[in-house]
């Protein structure tokens, strides 16, 4: 209820705004769980796609998106993310990483939707990073499709540290469910959830046509953080 709620009241107003369109709408499924990977453009990601799907779908977002910050656009985020019942995430540490996937699996096996970020975090820089094999695991425990999707433009409506949302329009498209069946067999356990893996992030780059870079955003990140000077951080 308070879903739809918030839904209603948020809906028109992003639509007027940022006139979202999605492509490919028809493969997620309308009933029965399915698990929605994304690019990661913008904290705005998990705004906008559960506002275009005419389905109910939980995302997994870092706890501080919940709290807000000084900003109306930070403050609306996190009223939104708790409105709907997106799945608070604390960061650290590998039994919080694997708490989270349990409690996604949960929702899988009710017949709910879950999205998740392969990438694990934003993209410091436009480009598609390796993903995280947290999404081939879940793939395979649940035995459910996997609905690779692309955000565009969302990174214009908020980019990583800017706090005030500028008006651009938003697209979003989806992709063909990918099936794992048998993927199971091939080898160990490990490098099963590594196949799984690359196979969604080639179907986001597909769809999204960004770059796609060989390591983890994280690692990039600390990059970036080491290269800043004092005054640029």
């Amino acid at each position: 209820m308070k879903y739809r709620v918030s839904r209603a009241v948020a809906g028109p107003f992003l639509h007027l705004l940022w006139r979202p369109q999605i492509t490919g709408g028809e493969h997620i499924p309308l009933a029965g769980g399915a698990i929605l990977a994304s690019n990661h453009l913008s904290l705005v990601d998990s705004i906008f796609l559960p506002l275009s799907l005419a389905r109910p779908v939980t995302f997994a977002a870092k706890s501080e998106y919940f709290t807000g910050g000084r900003s109306p656009g930070q403050r609306f985020a996190a009223l939104y993310l708790r409105a709907t019942k997106q799945l608070s995430v604390e960061r650290a540490g590998t039994r919080a990483a694997q708490e989270t996937l349990q409690a996604a699996l949960d929702l899988l096996k009710a017949g709910e939707l879950f999205g998740i970020y392969p990438e694990g975090t934003r993209s410091p820089d436009g480009r598609l990073y390796r993903g995280r094999t947290g999404i081939g695991w879940l793939a395979l425990a649940s035995g459910l499709p996997v609905i690779p999707v692309a955000m565009v433009g969302t990174d214009r409506v908020l980019p990583p540290g800017r706090s005030i949302p500028t008006l651009h329009r938003v697209g979003i498209l989806v992709g063909k469910p990918l099936t794992f069946d048998g993927y199971q067999a091939k080898g160990p356990a490990a490098r099963a959830r590594r196949l799984v893996t690359d196979e969604v992030m080639q179907a986001i780059q597909a769809l999204s046509g960004q770059e796609y870079v060989p390591m983890y955003a994280s690692v990039r990140k600390d990059e970036l953080s080491d290269k800043a000077g004092p005054e640029d951080r």
